[in-house]
């Protein structure tokens, strides 16, 4: 008999479609396996009545012949984006308690796509950090052990470290990430899952709580690639509530799948290939080259000078972002107050923004604030703004002599939560293979590829020019069936 919590979205939409299952049964596996899960804290909260509602039409539009494209499907849903209702907290206690009146556009094309919501994921505060350990609701567990016996609980990536988390573990077959400097990719690397970052503009912002609203970008996490492209076509399209919202139509990126990439040119850029990295990865990168050259494609090598600074300029970009648009959150219209008797307004904002940001929250919005103060803006920000056209512009040459790149996705597998929690700049150098597509506003995915010494998974990412997700997914389809990535978390939960 089949597992149901097993299946992937593509097996689950077309098994009942098939009449193998119903979506009511659907819903109640996952529902199950959710609550069986807590331990991995992956779900700040489950909404298993919201999975039932959905699944009660799915079943009436499959006896009707009226399906919609996700009917069936449960998701999980990541905190950070709006649901009507239904509390949205971007994991700070800033947020706790607030239940919006509207749904973030991505989160509204999913429900109508068919799709029923398990529950808010767990993530890193505001999505600023690569370990999930930010959180005002705590650490999310990634399943994955070490190898060697030791029990050391492993960070899941972040910060959609929930999303990676519950779908590696099998509590939702896909569900909703955003990625700012790396934070669908490498999360999916660290938990052997497949993720990825659209094009900058091709998913809607809207009802999204920011972070860095210039490189913010919602995407799909799943098992594999093919669920990806059915889950990005749910989520994207024009908005004309985000100005950022590109007014193109949306690809059949499904129907499109090919791992044949005969006349494809892949690049293989060589400042990606930094002092200190495990040699694993460097092997396991050498093997993703191989694999693409048996899908016909052609290799070449590629420079990006400027890859050396892109992540000081982010992390001048991204916290001078964060510290305006979390100045909204004062104690004033929603969310936290905090009004320390015979308090003034001043001592309000300080109470409750003290009160209700995390340590790595209030780090961020003070070196913003500082890159974007008088005397400091043009040392900092203009200069980090330069950097950044000036990374576009490596990967706009790039483009002449090749049509994607593969790189790693991290420089290392999952380690250990507190390993690097007390040193901020060990942490940010997790992102250093990812932050140059976000700076660029480009497509980039993560595939497993296969284990290190101890086990556990390593992920190679495929960059693609600005529009080119079928490129990516291609490519991603090419290394996923000659990876043949099949490892799974023994249960411990």
């Amino acid at each position: 008999m089949t597992v149901l919590t097993d299946l992937g979205v593509a097996a689950l939409r077309d098994g009942f479609r098939a009449g193998e299952f119903s979506a009511r049964e659907v819903a109640e596996a996952f529902n199950a396996a959710v609550a069986a899960g807590k331990a991995l804290n992956a779900f700040i909260v489950e909404t298993p009545d919201h999975a039932l509602a959905a699944a009660e039409r799915a079943d009436a539009d499959r006896a009707a012949g009226a399906l919609k494209p996700l009917s069936g499907v449960p998701i999980g849903m990541k905190d950070l984006f709006c649901t009507r209702g239904v509390q949205t907290t971007a994991a700070s206690h800033i947020l706790e308690g607030f239940r919006p009146e509207y749904e973030s556009t991505v989160s509204a094309r999913l429900w109508a796509a068919g799709a029923g919501m398990l529950g808010k994921l767990n993530m890193d505060q505001f999505a600023m950090g690569s370990s999930n350990e930010t959180s005002a609701f705590g650490s999310v567990l990634s399943p994955w052990r070490r190898s060697d016996g030791g029990n050391a609980p492993l960070a899941p990536g972040g910060s959609s470290g929930g999303t990676s988390a519950a779908i590696a573990a099998r509590l939702c077959p896909a569900a909703t990430g955003t990625d700012t400097g790396g934070s669908i990719r490498q999360p999916a690397a660290f938990t052997g899952i497949a993720g990825i970052k659209p094009t900058y503009g091709r998913c809607s912002r809207w009802g999204i709580v920011a972070f860095a609203s210039s490189l913010d970008q919602a995407g799909p996490m799943a098992r594999d690639v093919r669920d990806c492209a059915i889950m990005l076509e749910a989520m994207a399209g024009f908005d004309p509530k985000d100005a950022t919202s590109l007014n193109l139509p949306v690809p059949s990126w499904e129907a499109h799948l090919s791992p044949d990439l005969k006349g494809k040119r892949i690049g293989i850029p060589r400042e990606y290939r930094v002092d200190g990295m495990p040699g694993e990865i460097d092997a396991l990168w050498e093997q993703g080259i191989g694999w693409l050259k048996d899908a016909g494609a052609q290799i070449v090598d590629v420079s990006l000078p400027h890859t050396r600074f892109a992540l000081p300029a982010y992390y001048i970009v991204a916290p001078a972002e964060a510290s305006s648009n979390l100045a909204r959150y004062d104690g004033v219209r929603y969310g936290l107050r905090e009004l320390p008797e015979g308090a003034g307004l001043q001592d309000m904002y300080a109470a409750t923004r003290a009160a209700g940001f995390g340590a790595e929250v209030k780090r961020r919005i003070l070196i913003g604030t500082y890159v974007l103060s008088a005397g400091f803006y043009d040392a900092y920000y203009t200069q980090a703004q330069k950097v950044r056209a000036l990374i576009a512009r490596d990967f706009d040459q790039a483009w002449n002599s090749c049509d994607l790149l593969l790189t790693p996705t991290a420089p290392s597998a999952a380690f250990a939560l507190g390993e690097k929690s007390a040193d901020p700049l060990a942490m940010y150098l997790n992102d250093v293979f990812t932050v140059p597509s976000s700076l660029a506003g480009l497509p980039a995915m993560s595939v497993p590829a296969g284990l290190d010494g101890q086990g556990l998974p390593l992920g190679l990412q495929i960059i693609g020019k600005a529009l080119d997700e079928q490129g990516v997914l291609d490519a991603g389809l090419a290394i996923e069936a000659r990876a043949g990535f099949s490892a799974r978390p023994e249960r411990w939960w």
